[in-house]
């Protein structure tokens, strides 16, 4: 193993990326793919990492979770052996988790996978993370308001999410904006943060970007393409386990209640596992909200972002990716 280096790491400090360039960056290099669930962001971070001599950095809000790898796509254990794999299956799903732990986490990890001089390749569809640590957001650290939460979960149950979210546009518009609003968890903690700093004040500060950043956005050629990936893995993720998985989970004691349990299909399958819903039914809705999930991503991760470099996915696609990572290292070692 190479000693930490000594200088921010550049592009052409890395094995394999010594390209002849007119331009350089003092940032330090972070490749990152993005798009909506099922597209093949995790293959392709593979195949770029064996290219580029990279390491695998999660930036999916769900895959931190253990015992949950299967209800959360994460990497296979054989993937992991390929190419080293951070920040997957470090949580209890017990424990909560947020933008304020993951940017810290995230950042420490980089710096890691820099100071061995290889390429960090951030992955994932959790746009909130992906923005927040690539533009170099802060979070102010507040500590939880039960007095608070439990008048917010009141008129949670009261008057639902939609009235949360209001109040939360109510007092900062510009959080409102960043904040999945159809998750009442987030919403909670966001009106307990802004609450906390201020009316006026901005639950996350947008500093300087702190890396020089690449980044790749697969799509599908339609959305019925992409709807039709989504069925297949959520009929394979079944097949392959997830209600032994989920079953396991309850039989370790943790609620059904949990955050991490309201992780997308875990709460129509344990109402599958209580007789609550037929199986057939389970999987429909648990289709449906992944289609919804896609939708939301998308807001996230634009066609017209200009910092995306979109890529259909396809034959060509890892060809296509590898060149234009080829394109970015020359432009920038």
């Amino acid at each position: 193993m190479n000693p930490p280096s000594q200088k921010p790491l550049r592009l052409n400090d890395l094995p394999g990326c010594h390209l002849m360039t007119t331009s350089s960056s003092t940032k330090p290099p972070l490749l990152v793919i993005v798009g909506p669930t099922a597209v093949g962001k995790s293959s392709l971070a593979l195949h770029l990492a064996s290219r580029f001599t990279g390491e695998v950095i999660n930036a999916d809000s769900r895959q931190v979770y253990r015992g949950m790898e299967i209800g959360t796509v994460a990497p296979s254990q054989a993937d992991r052996v390929l190419t080293p794999h951070h920040l997957y299956g470090v949580i209890n799903p017990a424990d909560g988790f947020s933008l304020a732990q993951f940017i810290p986490l995230a950042t420490q990890t980089i710096q890691g996978v820099q100071d061995r001089h290889r390429l960090p390749i951030l992955v994932g569809g959790t746009g909130q993370y992906i923005n927040g640590l690539v533009q170099g957001w802060t979070t102010p650290r507040v500590p939880p308001n039960p007095a608070l939460r439990e008048r917010l979960e009141a008129v949670l149950a009261s008057d639902g999410v939609e009235t949360l979210a209001a109040q939360l546009d109510a007092l900062n518009p510009t959080v409102a904006a960043r904040v999945d609003l159809r998750n009442p968890r987030r919403v909670i903690r966001a009106i307990e943060v802004a609450e906390a700093t201020g009316a006026s004040a901005d639950t996350t500060l947008e500093q300087t970007p702190p890396y020089n950043t690449f980044i790749i956005g697969l799509t599908t050629p339609s959305r019925a393409d992409l709807h039709r990936r989504i069925d297949d893995r959520v009929d394979a993720m079944v097949a392959g386990g997830w209600l032994a998985e989920i079953r396991s989970l309850l039989n370790q004691g943790y609620s059904a209640d949990l955050p991490a349990m309201s992780s997308m299909g875990y709460r129509e399958l344990v109402q599958h596992l209580t007789g609550e819903l037929a199986l057939e039914e389970a999987v429909r809705l648990i289709k449906v909200a992944h289609h919804r999930l896609a939708r939301h991503q998308y807001t996230w991760f634009k066609a017209t972002d200009p910092r995306i470099h979109w890529l259909t996915i396809g034959v060509e696609c890892m060809d296509n990716a590898e060149e234009a990572v080829r394109g970015w290292v020359g432009g920038n070692s």
